[in-house]
Parts: C-alpha cells; structure tokens; sequence
C-alpha cells in the first residue's frame, strides 16, 4: 500500500490587518466599559473600511467616560466615524438578569499535546511566523504555512511596505531552525510588492477571523465570534471554558487529542451538551459550573483583558482560561 501524505495549512493575519482592527476597537470599546463597569452588557461591532468606520451594536452601562473616538484615533488613525449604538434589548436582557445564557449557540474548545501550546502545529507556525515578520515590519500583512507529515513544506508571507527580497530573507532566517520536508515552496508577497493596506486596501469587519480567533481550519468552531461581547455572551465565555476544560482533560489524562463541545439556550443557565472528546471516545465533561455566571467567576472575566486576545488568536498564550 502506498503512502498518502497528510498536508495541514494554517494562516495567521497581523493586527494591522482590516478585520483585526475591527476586532480590537471592538474589544477595546469593551474593556473601557469593564474598567468603569464590571457588570456592562457590550455587544460591539466594527465595520471599517476606505476613510469610514462604523460602529453599532448594543450597550448598557453605568460607565461614563468610555472616549470611543479616542479608541479609534488610537488604533486607526483619522477617520470618520459613525456611531450607531442602541441598549441591550428588555426581552433579552430580561433572560441574562436571571442567570441565563445570552443567546443560544455552540461552543467549541480544543486541545493537543502536539505543541507546548496545546496547539495544532500549523497555527502555531502560521502566528510564529506573522509575529516574527510584525516585529520587524509592523504593518498589514499575512502568513500562511502548509505542512507535510508535520514538517513545513509551503510557506506564504505577504507584508505591506515589505520588498520581496528582504521579505524573502527574513523568512529564509525564520525557517532556519525549523523541521522542513526537502524543497519547500516559499511565496513572498506573491501578488508583487504592496504599499496600500489596512483600511485604504480593503474593509474589515469583527468577528470575521474566526479560524484564525480559534483553532485553523482543522478543528470545528461553534460559529459565534467573540470581539466586542462581554462575557454574559456564551459565545466567548463558554468557548473560553471549553478551552480549559480541553487542556484539563489532555494533561490529566496525558492524551492527545481533546476536543469539547457546549450547547446553550438564551435566557437558560446550564448546558444542553457537555461533551469531551479524549482522543476520539466521547464522555460527559463534569466538574466544573458551566453556568453563564459560574463561568464569569471561576476564570474572573469581567475585567478589561480583551484587547490583546484580539490580535493574534484567543488561545495559546497562557490566557487565564489555559492555566
């Protein structure tokens, strides 16, 4: 029988890109809110692009001095900026007040012993990489990396303001110390060199990410963003607690593979479905409140941590849902 190879491929996009910036204006707009009041209700969204930034979504909150223009001078530069924000709707705020679950949804959380980042290998090189090329050239760009029975054999990089060569180069010293198969194929800003980026190039939007927010493409997402939302919405609490409860499970029972699965109801408090997956045999995940509110407390979300996991992924960097 012959061998058929396994190819895995991640990206991993700079935070000067347009939907990462979305993603962190909404995220900042939520945690100068928590700074004034931890018990906000935000649900922020940004669509930017092409001189104008849109900003709409739901908000109720005793803060008074959340300067969202100075938010977005900080993070774009000049614009024009349309407010559009209304309170959180009666009806679902009604369901939240009690304890329940902000709106129903699938959460997904994941872990693998693959990378001490309990990671899968690709994404972790996909943002190595990304972070590696931003520190040096902090602009809009993107990576990509294709593995081959996990040694690295494609390699996409494309980087604003970045000539071909030297981008050429810094790849070449970042793959230097890294397992590769025999000839892989580098392709630097592959559509020619590139001086317009960010939102002079494209539009973004929050919440757009969401491989890249999570796991890559090899492992299934609820489907539900996280940016903007404080963590009344299960959408990004509960995926947090499923993180933790997957990098539990993979250390307690030295496996590995963990995959975990969370199903709510607006205005319900405990889980339809707890599932944990430890290496393909499903069980019921116990031990833990999963509860809207026994989540908020046991990983103490309600302060103003959300700006930085909006730049290069919610997992894997040692967040207080991975301890």
């Amino acid at each position: 029988m012959s061998h058929i190879a396994t190819y895995r491929t991640a990206e991993s996009v700079s935070p000067k890109h347009p939907d990462k910036i979305c993603d962190q204006i909404s995220d900042a707009i939520l945690d100068a809110h928590l700074r004034e009041d931890p018990l906000a209700r935000v649900a922020v969204d940004v669509a930017g692009g092409h001189g104008k930034l849109f900003i709409t979504g739901e908000v109720s909150s005793r803060a008074k001095d959340v300067d969202v223009p100075a938010i977005v001078q900080r993070l774009v530069g000049e614009i024009e900026l349309i407010e559009n924000i209304a309170s959180q709707s009666l009806e679902i705020a009604a369901g939240v007040d009690t304890g329940g679950a902000g709106d129903q949804g699938i959460m997904t959380g994941y872990a693998t012993s693959e990378t001490p980042e309990f990671l899968p290998l690709e994404v972790v090189l996909a943002r190595q990489l990304n972070e590696y090329l931003y520190a040096i050239w902090p602009y809009d760009g993107k990576t990509q990396i294709t593995l081959k029975n996990n040694k690295i054999c494609g390699v996409v990089a494309s980087f604003q303001h970045v000539p071909s060569l030297k981008l050429q180069q810094a790849v070449e010293v970042w793959l230097s110390d890294k397992v590769t198969s025999g000839d892989v194929r580098v392709h630097v800003n592959p559509c020619g060199d590139w001086q317009i980026g960010g939102f002079d190039a494209d539009a973004g939007l929050t919440g757009r990410k969401l491989a890249v927010d999570n796991y890559g493409p090899r492992v299934a997402v609820g489907g539900g963003a996280f940016s903007g939302k404080d963590p009344s919405k299960v959408d990004r609490s509960a995926a947090y607690i499923a993180r933790k409860i997957a990098v539990d499970y993979l250390k307690k029972r030295q496996a590995k593979e963990v995959a975990v699965r969370l199903a709510y109801a607006i205005g319900v408090a405990e889980p339809l479905e707890v599932t944990v997956m430890v290496d393909g045999v499903p069980e019921r995940g116990v031990g833990y409140n999963l509860t809207p509110n026994g989540i908020i407390e046991s990983l103490n979300l309600r302060r103003p941590i959300y700006e930085q996991t909006a730049r290069y992924g919610h997992f894997g960097h040692g967040f207080d849902w991975e301890k």
